[in-house]
């Protein structure tokens, strides 16, 4: 290959390089007509928006997890837009604030998130009767503290639970995420509150799906996204559980993980299957 037809080849490659990422952004854009960042009060919380181009009327409010101390805001929040997106779903990811042991900050931001979406549905084109919360680790403490507690106003019409943290017993919890929540010397009845496990009631406490992994060494599964699950079955409600072998703790959207595109296709799966209430 002489020089200049070296030189057309490398050209041609580019040109197609080029425009292989030119459609890809294209897509991407096309998928997420729109992006919103709306203040939750004046006090640091954030509701951050992704609104589909084509919307089916279905929403979900991401909580990321950090063990109540930070947020991975990232493989557990924004990068969730590229799933959901595509398939019409608007996706939100709840910049919730650190509690301090002031226990009840994460969930009154989770409520406000709540509420600001269903108040928002006509002008984002959503379902009010179809928004889910989603939540990873401490993120999945914030979402089924919402579906166990919370008020038919602010409680969610389905969850979507990573690896959550549940149960604040020891031996069992996470303990950063307890002692940043309940902070060193909790009483019996606040455990108890906040164990959720505990909380989950009969016909309210919305429809769930599980994923966890079986070698989580920093949330253990049995006693926490395991305990969610039988409470869930125990109360007659429905629940779906997903274990896979291997993934430890904190993978979030990461392709990275084994078993990402099994639990992406699971996911989807659920979500297809899930009934869409009348507005």
């Amino acid at each position: 290959m002489n020089q200049t037809t070296y030189i057309r080849f490398i050209k041609k490659q580019l040109f197609t390089l080029l425009f292989c990422l030119l459609a890809a952004t294209t897509a991407q854009a096309q998928n997420t007509v729109r992006k919103i960042q709306v203040p939750l009060g004046n006090e640091g919380a954030q509701l951050f928006g992704y609104l589909p181009e084509k919307p089916t009327g279905r929403a979900v409010i991401c909580c990321p997890g950090g063990a109540y101390e930070s947020l991975a805001i990232d493989h557990e929040g924004h990068q969730w837009s590229a799933f959901f997106n595509p398939r019409g779903i608007a996706f939100f990811v709840l910049k919730y604030r650190m509690p301090r042991t002031n226990h009840i900050i994460p969930l009154t931001d989770a409520e406000a998130a709540m509420r600001l979406v269903r108040d928002s549905a006509a002008a984002w084109h959503i379902n009010p009767a179809d928004v889910g919360i989603m939540g990873f680790s401490a993120g999945g403490h914030v979402a089924s503290t919402l579906s166990t507690h919370a008020s038919a106003a602010t409680r969610p019409n389905f969850a979507i639970l990573f690896y959550p943290v549940i149960t604040m017993k020891q031996p069992g919890t996470h303990l950063g995420s307890r002692h940043h929540l309940l902070g060193d010397k909790p009483d019996r009845k606040l455990v108890e509150r906040y164990c959720n496990e505990l909380q989950v009631r009969s016909g309210e406490t919305p429809t769930t799906i599980l994923f966890l992994t079986a070698d989580d060494d920093v949330v253990p599964p049995i006693e926490n996204g395991v305990a969610y699950y039988c409470a869930m079955q125990l109360a007659g409600n429905a629940c779906t559980l997903h274990i896979y072998p291997t993934g430890g703790h904190g993978f979030g959207y990461l392709s990275s993980w084994r078993y990402h595109n099994n639990a992406l296709y699971e996911l989807n799966d659920w979500l297809t299957r899930l009934p869409a209430p009348t507005r």
